[in-house]
């Protein structure tokens, strides 16, 4: 019963959220997809000829935004589950933290790459406090390989919790990127913890 009311009440609050209405009538796959248009309005990192990759892109919503604005570039998107095919983005389904398949990202763009994104979560376990490490444990792996891969004044921008291990993930970012700026999109969920740390450049230390 109490399972049934919790999924009634979910409902409820999706139905309500002005961003979730506006992804439907849009077409984007994901109510997130307004946090990266909101990000690219506020840092202006995406360009049209650039070479995107985006890291844990399931279902689109943010490879959708990228095809926008990216239209004589390329971009790759990357993720462990399935992704329904998006015109001018090419995808590899497999975990990038395995070798193989973080080889085959590098013979991809075969050059540098201008933006690395990342939107990835850890599958929620119950235990809020775990959830949160484990995708700040993504946003590390995620930014150590945009360190190799990305231009000298390239963009990493990537979803993390607000937790222990925020200070870890801040710490490397200011050693590794000239610049760093945690924000928080006004599409993001205000009783939400999520929010985002944006860096470019990377540094010569």
């Amino acid at each position: 019963m109490k399972k049934n009311k919790a999924s009634k009440n979910w409902l409820i609050k999706k139905n309500r959220d002005p961003y979730f209405k506006q992804s439907k009538i849009l077409g984007y796959r994901s109510r997130s997809a307004f946090k990266l248009i909101e990000m690219n309005k506020k840092f202006k990192f995406l360009k049209k000829d650039f070479s995107v990759l985006d890291l844990g892109s399931s279902p689109g919503g943010w490879s959708q935004v990228v095809t926008r604005e990216v239209r004589k570039g390329k971009i790759l998107a990357v993720d462990k589950n399935p992704m329904e095919k998006i015109n001018n983005v090419d995808f590899i389904e497999g975990n990038f933290n395995d070798t193989n398949i973080s080889d085959k990202i590098i013979l991809y763009f075969n050059n540098r790459v201008n933006v690395v994104l990342s939107d990835m979560a850890a599958n929620t376990s119950g235990n809020k406090t775990l959830d949160t490490y484990r995708t700040g444990e993504l946003c590390l792996s995620a930014m150590s390989l945009a360190k190799k891969i990305l231009s000298q004044e390239g963009v990493f921008l990537s979803k993390i919790f607000m937790g222990s291990i925020f200070k870890e993930i801040n710490e490397k970012a200011k050693k590794s990127f000239k610049k760093v700026v945690i924000y928080k999109p006004e599409s993001s969920k205000k009783e939400s913890k999520e929010i985002y740390i944006f860096c470019k450049g990377i540094s010569e230390i």
